[in-house]
């Protein structure tokens, strides 16, 4: 029996994929009481009790400025800045991706400069946003999409050219016109394929949002990580890092989902 022939059954699957977090969440222990037990006043690697008692505060009490809940505040404007930035993406994504996949003449044209923006780190533009849009929301979902739009067109885009000759070539034997050919060939195969890429784009979507909100917010989980460093918070910037991290979770989890249940022909492999 080769390693590479061992495929463990979901059950197994899934507890293979705990034992390292809990692995990192032993070690974490471990370390913290280490840490407290040479110096309790260490802010480094705080125990679950201290960062219970600090988060208390932002999940139920209201601010007294603002009225709000701090922790869901944060919450709530970095997730409509998030979903905001991914839907443009998506749609802008789909929409010239198709375009340059299923036309051999808009891709000669416009491939080279799709590229050439992809290429452009997205960080290096934020003072020009900032600059050109101001200080307010339109800057910090700009940087989404400039980050991470050119990269999904030209993984539609590819997906779509790559798809095979015999396709459309029968598809025009029996009278297809090019944008049937797009709406009744390409865009079905491409669907599964630009949820796999919005899947992949998460990770630098949240990177994008958080260094936005840092530079300039005044709300935002981002905001709230950066606000608190200059007092070493840790017993709140590790919470809000999970809490980063489950909602990233989450929203592949779902786009999974999604992705299983409307285009089951396309994960057939995966069976």
């Amino acid at each position: 029996m080769r390693w590479v022939n061992i495929r463990p059954n979901r059950r197994a699957a899934t507890l293979l994929g705990v034992l390292p977090l809990l692995l990192v969440l032993v070690v974490y222990l471990f370390a913290s009481a280490a840490r407290h037990a040479a110096n309790p006043a260490d802010k480094v690697l705080p125990t679950p009790a201290a960062m219970a008692a600090a988060m208390h505060g932002l999940l139920l009490d209201a601010d007294p400025l603002s009225g709000q809940i701090i922790f869901w505040a944060d919450t709530a404007a970095s997730l409509e800045r998030l979903g905001l930035g991914l839907g443009i993406c998506t749609l802008s994504a789909l929409l010239v991706g198709m375009v340059l996949g299923v036309l051999p003449a808009a891709r000669a044209t416009f491939g080279a400069l799709v590229t050439t923006i992809a290429v452009i780190p997205p960080i290096a533009l934020l003072p020009i946003l900032f600059i050109v849009f101001g200080l307010g929301e339109t800057a910090k979902v700009a940087l989404i999409v400039i980050g991470i739009t050119p990269f999904m067109i030209r993984d539609v885009a590819a997906h779509v050219a790559a798809l095979p000759q015999e396709q459309l070539v029968k598809a025009q034997t029996l009278g297809a016109s090019s944008w049937q050919l797009a709406l009744r060939v390409a865009l079905p195969q491409a669907l599964p394929r630009l949820i796999a890429g919005l899947r992949l784009s998460l990770g630098p979507a949240w990177v994008y949002l958080i260094s936005a909100e840092a530079i300039a917010s005044d709300v935002g989980l981002g905001y709230r990580i950066f606000l608190v460093r200059r007092y070493l918070s840790m017993d709140i910037i590790i919470p809000y890092v999970v809490w980063i991290s489950l909602l990233a979770i989450a929203m592949d989890f779902a786009l999974a989902q999604l992705s299983r249940r409307a285009f089951v022909w396309a994960h057939q492999v995966d069976r």
